[in-house]
């Protein structure tokens, strides 16, 4: 999905993130208000938080512009120009909660598009679509795989591109590839070099992605094949490509997606995102973290790809003494731009 196509730069939005701003469950608006560059965030609504900034609440100075409140009505009131409505959270089931149904059809009678990352499509229930037409607004399910007709099996032509495909890779699900993805590609823009970056999750597409598709959805043959669709279109573009990579080699419920990820991208390198401290993997205590030594050597056994950093949510000095590899960390001023020093010497 290209959101580009339907919205311009910076629309003004308003971000629904009810009980998980600054959450992992939130992980989606906190990536569209700390880093969208198609959507400008003017209203975040969590009633857990609300009277506060999103600044506060994400830790970041940038954002702290950026008012939360504590309905539908408020944020109206607040951004009238909003354009869009964000659905932030992907509740667990992925069923829409009734309470949030008010308040998005709301926005949609205040003239606002919906984008949602729900794991129901909006725009195939008929009542949604109706009142969609209605309001004379677009419903958009970012989740939405591609049509069948544009599916393909991946037949290695991404091994033939030209451009530089850096593929960011982790030790478990949740660890910051998006974000890692995300930085690495600014500071290639902020150095100079042509790229572009290419999302393989909901949140990469909402925060303005070049191109993107929400790879869990696409049935497992073809997931190495969109992979490599997407990697080619932004390749024609561009002389460096960042691709986000999802879950871990070596995790026992995801590494078929991750596998075809790394399979479909042909990278040139890989950085690998790691916290030091989790020892056992998100949402499965039972499975422990293999750790970095582990992953790398799946990879490079894998892949004609060395692992060329590790991107860490260790600080300063310490990442140094934990990695037989460079490592930084992306939320300090220089790490991004040593992740990609790092990369491009590895090339």
């Amino acid at each position: 999905m290209n959101l580009y196509s339907a919205f311009d730069p910076a629309t003004p939005v308003i971000v629904l993130a009810e009980g998980e701003l600054g959450t992992t469950g939130g992980k989606t608006a906190n990536g569209v208000v700390m880093h969208s560059e198609l959507f400008d965030a003017q209203a975040v609504i969590d009633s857990s938080c609300a009277a506060s900034d999103a600044g506060s609440v994400l830790d970041r100075d940038d954002v702290s512009d950026v008012p939360v409140v504590d309905s539908m009505a408020d944020a109206l009131e607040t951004a009238p120009d909003a354009a869009a409505l964000v659905i932030g959270v992907a509740p667990a089931g992925g069923a829409l909660p009734e309470a949030w149904v008010e308040d998005i059809q709301q926005a949609m009678r205040a003239g606002c598009d919906v984008v949602s990352g729900l794991h129901v499509f909006l725009s195939e229930d008929e009542e949604w679509q109706d009142l969609a037409d209605e309001c004379g607004v677009e419903l958009f399910d970012v989740r939405k795989p591609p049509a069948e007709s544009d599916l393909r099996v991946a037949d290695g032509r991404s091994l033939d591109v030209e451009a530089t495909v850096v593929l960011t890779m982790g030790t478990d699900c949740a660890v910051g590839k998006r974000t890692t993805t995300f930085e690495l590609y600014q500071a290639a823009r902020a150095a100079g070099l042509d790229a572009g970056w290419v999302a393989t999750g909901q949140t990469g597409i909402m925060i303005g992605a070049d191109r993107g598709v929400v790879i869990d959805r696409v049935p497992a043959d073809f997931t190495a094949g969109v992979v490599e669709d997407l990697v080619c279109a932004i390749a024609a573009d561009h002389e460096f490509v960042f691709v986000e990579g999802q879950a871990a080699l070596t995790h026992h419920a995801y590494s078929g997606v991750t596998l075809s990820i790394l399979q479909g991208s042909a990278p040139d390198a890989v950085v690998l995102v790691d916290d030091p401290t989790r020892e056992r993997r998100t949402h499965f205590e039972r499975l422990s973290v293999a750790g970095v030594e582990a992953e790398r050597r799946a990879i490079e056994a894998l892949s004609d790809a060395p692992v060329a950093a590790v991107s860490t949510w260790a600080e300063g000095g310490e990442a140094a003494d934990l990695y037989d590899l460079p490592a930084a960390n992306v939320y300090e001023a220089d790490g991004p731009s040593q992740l990609l020093a790092a990369v491009r010497d590895s090339l």
